[in-house]
């Protein structure tokens, strides 16, 4: 392969793209659905697309237009997508060879985001334990509930309890059921495992591996680590308390529970909007004000190197620290006893201008090719950027070009920010002079 091609920036793309394509095509067989002939050429797509930038929005019910092997073959997909294909790929060679070289370690951090390169081994050996070990169990209990509880054959309740585990994990959003999670809106032993396995694969491989390293220790964990456990604390209670505040008497929605019932769906839609993509209730009755709140929360996504999408806690908590030490008049953006660089805040301005500025143009773009009105626009775009699989119910109504846009922006949400960010952290380099300084006219 070229050198020019083997830069981090350029091969996890490509890695992306071909998996992509392989997907696509295995959709496309007439045994991967359960109607005759084969899915149309954009069907297939757009569900190779989804499973493996892990989003979960989908163009037809999952368990009716897919066989078993067209399930299996979108399980395949999102397992490789949450995995992350470069850390597979270099999870592969170090096996065979016992080492890395440095090229190989920047191409597998540029997929897992970890904080060095002599982290890349450990972190990448953490990603295929927590990932077997996780899915596993959250497959055992997901099977025995929907076996003892819901009375479904040993078969049937295997298949989708390992389904669930490894969608949720993934942060993929997939289910074997036409509602997603809808028929277990009040158990807990269901909402339950998929949220703990939402939030583990979500909150970022690298602080998994900085948790183990100093379990006992916390003091000395990373400042990462520490910021997006700070956000994660943060957030999901926040959007909690949001949606028990509007949807506590809406009728469609959280109206006719119970106050465990209210808590628990209030719960889960909070975890999800962090890129799970489940859903216990029907998004599309959801006040406008619950739908604005989770704009916000799905264009934040979890942590970095983990399976959700989103700018990442990371980037938004940098920007706030920013904020605050510009309205304090600090001369440095500090945060837990250390002083933040200002190349991180500078790439952390640039991805989220980045993704505010693809968002905005794409629900421009949708509401010309569809007649969706401006908040299920944004709500679709903002979904598929930060492959959250959330929907209002509008994505299999779509006309061809519309379900293209939310492809493209799948695809960009998925690899567009981990490219970004990777490609100015490399770059970064000290010039030998300085320009004269000028201060414009700011607000």
């Amino acid at each position: 392969m070229p050198p020019t091609l083997q830069h981090p920036t350029r091969l996890v793309p490509l890695a992306f793209l071909l998996a992509i394509a392989l997907g696509t095509g295995l959709l496309m067989l007439p045994a991967a659905r359960t109607g005759e002939g084969a899915a149309p050429f954009l069907t297939a797509l757009f569900t190779a697309t989804s499973a493996v930038c892990v989003t979960g929005l989908i163009v037809q019910d999952t368990p009716a237009y897919w066989s078993g092997l067209g399930q299996g073959i979108i399980l395949a997909l999102f397992q490789v997508g949450g995995l992350g294909i470069m850390s597979g790929a270099t999870l592969l060679g170090l096996l065979v060879t016992r080492r890395l070289r440095l090229s190989t370690r920047l191409v597998a951090q540029a997929e897992t985001r970890s904080l060095g390169l002599g982290d890349v081994v450990g972190v990448l050996w953490l990603v295929l334990r927590v990932t077997v070990s996780v899915e596993l169990v959250t497959a055992v209990v997901l099977a025995l509930r929907l076996r003892y509880a819901y009375g479904e054959p040993w078969t049937e309740a295997a298949w989708n309890g390992l389904f669930l585990a490894v969608s949720a994990f993934s942060n993929a959003g997939f289910s074997t059921y036409p509602d997603s999670l809808a028929s277990f809106a009040r158990d807990l032993f269901v909402l339950g495992p998929v949220m703990v396995a939402v939030i583990l694969g979500g909150i970022g491989f690298p602080v998994l591996h900085d948790m183990r390293q100093n379990a006992l220790r916390a003091a000395r964990w990373s400042l990462h680590t520490k910021i997006t456990l700070l956000g994660t604390g943060l957030l999901l209670p926040g959007g909690m308390a949001v949606v028990l505040a509007y949807e506590w008497s809406n009728p469609a929605t959280l109206g006719p529970l119970g106050p465990a019932g209210k808590l628990l769906g209030a719960a889960f839609h909070s975890v999800m909007t962090r890129s799970g993509g489940f859903n216990a209730h029907d998004v599309g009755q959801m006040r406008p004000e619950t739908l604005a709140v989770s704009y916000v929360l799905m264009m934040i996504g979890a942590g970095s190197a983990g399976t959700a999408g989103g700018i990442k806690v990371t980037t938004f908590l940098v920007l706030g620290l920013v904020v605050w030490a510009e309205i304090r008049g600090e001369p440095d953006v500090t945060s837990f006893g250390r002083r933040i660089s200002r190349d991180v805040q500078r790439q952390a301005l640039t991805v989220a201008l980045l993704a505010v500025g693809f968002v905005g143009t794409a629900t421009l773009v949708l509401l010309s090719v569809s007649d969706l009105a401006l908040d299920d626009a944004l709500f679709e775009v903002v979904s598929a950027f930060a492959t959250v699989g959330l929907s209002t119910g509008v994505t299999a109504d779509l006309p061809p070009a519309g379900q293209a846009l939310l492809v493209a922006l799948m695809f960009l949400g998925r690899v567009g920010t981990i490219t970004v960010a990777t490609g100015l952290a490399l770059r970064s380099r000290r010039t030998p002079y300085r320009y004269p300084e000028e201060r414009p006219i700011v607000g």
